[in-house]
C-alpha cells in the first residue's frame, strides 16, 4: 500500500492520524463559519484577526515562562492569541464606528500594527534562554511536528463548538449577510450579529494556529465558502457544502503531508482547497466556466438559427457561414443555401410567430407578459393555445395553426 493511502486510512502512525483527524475537523469548522464572512463581504476581517493573534502568542509565552510554567503549552498560547485577536477585532469595530475611516482602512491599520508587534515579541523571545527552542515561528505557517493528543482534543472541541454555534445562529447571520436593514427591521441587533460572525472566525483562527498557521488560516476560512458558492444558490446549503469541502481539504492535505514528510501540512491543506476551488470554477454545473461557455454556445446557436430562418422567410440569401452550416446540419437548407421543405415550414413558423407577438403586444399592455419576448422564447411557452388562436384569427390565419411547432 502506498504511503498516501496509509495516511488516508489512518495507518501511517499515531501522530499522522491525530493530525489528519484534527485537520478534517478544523477544515469543516473553518469552511462553515467562514461562509458568513464571505457572504457579508468581510473576508479581510478574518485576515486582520489572524494577524492580531501573533502578539498574543508571544505575550502568553512570556507570561507562562515568567510564572515558571511551560511556555509551549498550547492551551495557554491559544488563550493569549484569543485575547489579542478579540482586542484587534474590537479596535476595527471601534475605528469604523467612531471615526471617518472606512473598514478596509481600519483593517489595514490593525493588521499591520498587531503583526509588527508580534514579530517584535518573537524576536525578544529568541533572546530568552527558554525561547530559543520554543518553536513559536511554527504559528506563522503551522507546525504539526510533535502534536499531542491534548492538542487534538483542543482542536476537536473548539471546532465542534464553532460548528454548533454556526448552526444555532445560521438564520440571523444569513439575514444580516444579505440584507442588514431588513434584519434590523425584524428586530435583530445587526452590530451584535456582526460581532458574532467575526467572533466565530476568530475562534476558528485561534484553534487553527497550530495546524495551518495564522497566515494561511484565512484561506481555510474563505476558499471553501467561495468554492461552495459555485455549487448552489441557497445560503444554508453553502454553509454545509463549504464545511464539507474544508473538512475534505484538511484531511486529504494532512494525508499528503504525512506521506511526504518534507511537505508542511498547512500549505498543503491550502493547496488542496485551492485545487477544489479551481475544479469548481471550471466544472460546476451552473456557475462554472465550462457551463457558462456551453450556455453561450447554445444561445449563439439559437440566435443564428432564428436569424437564418427569418432570412429564408423573407427570401434573403444567408451570407453568414456559421448560420448556413447550422441550418444545413439540421436539414433546413441545402449546401447551396436553398431551403428544403422542412426549412420552408420552419421559416414560415418563425415569421408567423413574429406577427403573433406584434398582435400580442397590441392586445396585452402588460409589459411583464409581452416583455418576455426576446425573439428566442417560443410563443407557446408564454400564451395558451386559445390565446394563440385569437392572434391567428386577427392575422387572418387558420386557427388550427396556433399549436404549430
Amino acid at each position: 500500500m502506498s504511503p498516501f493511502l496509509d495516511a488516508l486510512l489512518l495507518q501511517a502512525g499515531y501522530n499522522a492520524a491525530l493530525v489528519g483527524i484534527g485537520a478534517g475537523l478544523l477544515g469543516f469548522a473553518a469552511g462553515s463559519s467562514g461562509t458568513f464572512l464571505f457572504l457579508r463581504k468581510r473576508a479581510l476581517v478574518s485576515d486582520a484577526v489572524a494577524h492580531a493573534t501573533l502578539p498574543g502568542v508571544g505575550l502568553a509565552f512570556i507570561v507562562m515562562v515568567a510564572l515558571g510554567g511551560d511556555g509551549r503549552s498550547l492551551a495557554g498560547l491559544l488563550i493569549g492569541s484569543a485575547v489579542t485577536a478579540w482586542i484587534g477585532l474590537m479596535l476595527i469595530e471601534w475605528i469604523t464606528r467612531r471615526t471617518r475611516l472606512a473598514e478596509d482602512a481600519a483593517i489595514g491599520a490593525v493588521l499591520g500594527v498587531f503583526f509588527g508587534l508580534g514579530i517584535v515579541l518573537l524576536t525578544v523571545i529568541q533572546t530568552m534562554s527558554a525561547g530559543r527552542q520554543a518553536g513559536l515561528e511554527g504559528f506563522l505557517l503551522g507546525s504539526t511536528a510533535g502534536m499531542l493528543f491534548e492538542d487534538a482534543i483542543i482542536i476537536a472541541v473548539g471546532g465542534s463548538v464553532a460548528v454548533f454555534a454556526t448552526w444555532l445562529l445560521r438564520r440571523p447571520m444569513t439575514l444580516v449577510a444579505f440584507d442588514p436593514d431588513y434584519a434590523a427591521a425584524l428586530g435583530y441587533d445587526v452590530r451584535r450579529i456582526d460581532l458574532m460572525m467575526m467572533g466565530l472566525a476568530m475562534a476558528v483562527t485561534v484553534i487553527g494556529l497550530k495546524l495551518v498557521g495564522l497566515i494561511l488560516i484565512v484561506a481555510m476560512l474563505i476558499i471553501p465558502s467561495v468554492t461552495a458558492r459555485f455549487w448552489t444558490e441557497r445560503a444554508h446549503h453553502v454553509v454545509w457544502i463549504a464545511g464539507g469541502i474544508g473538512g475534505v481539504s484538511g484531511y486529504v492535505g494532512a494525508a499528503i503531508s504525512a506521506s511526504a514528510p518534507s511537505m508542511p501540512t498547512g500549505p498543503v491543506i491550502v493547496l488542496v482547497a485551492a485545487g477544489a476551488f479551481a475544479i469548481s470554477l471550471l466544472f460546476a454545473p451552473v456557475r462554472g466556466v465550462v457551463a457558462s461557455l456551453l450556455r453561450h454556445r447554445r444561445f449563439q446557436v439559437r440566435v443564428h438559427r432564428r436569424q437564418g430562418l427569418l432570412a429564408l422567410a423573407h427570401q434573403h440569401p444567408i451570407r453568414e457561414p456559421f448560420t448556413l452550416r447550422l441550418l444545413a446540419r439540421e436539414g433546413l437548407v441545402r449546401a447551396d443555401g436553398v431551403a428544403t421543405q422542412a426549412g420552408r415550414a420552419q421559416a414560415a413558423k418563425v415569421s408567423r410567430d413574429e406577427r403573433r407577438w406584434a398582435i400580442a403586444r397590441e392586445i396585452h399592455q402588460d409589459a411583464g407578459l409581452t416583455g418576455r419576448y426576446d425573439g428566442l422564447t417560443p410563443i407557446e411557452e408564454v400564451f395558451t393555445a386559445d390565446e394563440i388562436g385569437e392572434f391567428d384569427r386577427r392575422l387572418g390565419a387558420p386557427v388550427g395553426l396556433g399549436g404549430g411547432s
